[in-house]
């Protein structure tokens, strides 16, 4: 049992014990990964992507038959399949949804009536402010270090403007690995954080066994940003794909050729293991993660070294007003 003071207005919002969102990554993040994480006290996340609404339905309920503690759904605005997800997260009255790829509005007042939470992840602050207007219950500020769809800013310039922008519980991502983040988020202004690349190497993470050997061999620059000519840049881990993506936008290929190249690669990558032609979503802290660990042990690890350096930096300013 983990004994620990880090409670804030998220916990009491969600009804977690833990401040900590496991990122709802495509292909990833599935209901065992997800039930493992809330059953440890933090939010798991389902990442439904572009999955269709019966596959969703059957992650929820793996979800439901392992934990009975808050969990939430990820969901993609732009998936072709967005309004049957939704409906999916209606009926199973799922507690918390977190959203990418557009503007939820639309979907809050029935949402809200299922009880169901809406917490978007923003890239900006003007996206904040209309979002913040639609509704939702809280934002996730996710800095241009997380993996996946990068924004242009950092996690630090961007959570404390977020914060001071809003008046709803704000949850920093992006470039977090351990407790040292999550003081440093609660510093910025945010109430939680929400960590991706370290969940991805969790024993209950389904992803091939090839692409967690990557991520823990990963060293401190490993990751590239592929497809700015595109208008949709995504930070992956450095492999035979993105050197040809790279190549080919030097050479000038059309945008949408670019695009299309890239269907199917992440499945390719966390469903097949192949780790040269597959598309490796992973943040700047891949070269953070050092081990395979059960979901419950990041959990601990992340809470215990949060405290050991509250208490450090208590010590510290002490000694100063001494």
């Amino acid at each position: 049992m983990i004994k620990t003071m880090i409670k804030t207005k998220i916990c009491e919002l969600i009804g977690i014990e833990y401040p900590i969102f496991q990122g709802g990554m495509a292909w990833v993040a599935t209901g065992e990964l997800a039930a493992a994480v809330s059953e440890s006290g933090g939010l798991g996340i389902i990442g439904s992507g572009q999955a269709p609404a019966d596959w969703l339905r059957q992650e929820i309920r793996k979800v439901k038959a392992i934990t009975k503690k808050p969990y939430g759904v990820n969901v993609m605005l732009m998936s072709p399949f967005v309004d049957e997800v939704m409906q999916v997260i209606l009926e199973e009255r799922v507690p918390v949804i977190t959203t990418g790829a557009g503007n939820p509005g639309k979907y809050v007042p029935m949402l809200k009536e299922v009880g169901t939470k809406v917490i978007p992840v923003v890239a900006s602050v003007a996206l904040a402010k209309r979002l913040e207007k639609a509704g939702v219950d809280a934002l996730i500020a996710e800095g241009m270090e997380s993996g996946g769809h990068i924004g242009e800013i950092g996690t630090f310039p961007l959570v404390p403007q977020v914060v001071d922008a809003v008046k709803i519980p704000v949850i920093a991502a992006g470039g977090i690995v351990d407790g040292r983040g999550l003081v440093a988020a609660l510093a910025l202004g945010a109430e939680g954080v929400q960590l991706g690349t370290r969940f991805m190497c969790a024993e209950e993470c389904t992803i091939s066994h090839l692409i967690k050997d990557k991520i823990i061999k990963a060293k401190d620059r490993a990751t590239v940003i592929t497809g700015r000519s595109t208008g949709h840049p995504v930070r992956c881990l450095d492999n035979h794909f993105t050197r040809e993506i790279d190549q080919y936008e030097r050479e000038g290929m059309a945008p949408e050729e670019i695009a299309q190249l890239g269907v199917g690669r992440l499945r390719l990558a966390m469903v097949d293991g192949d780790i040269e032609k597959g598309s490796i979503m992973a943040g700047q802290v891949a070269g953070a993660v050092k081990r395979i660990e059960p979901a419950a042990l990041i959990i601990q690890d992340i809470v215990q070294s949060a405290e050991r350096e509250y208490e450090r930096l208590s010590e510290r300013f002490g000694e100063r007003r001494v």
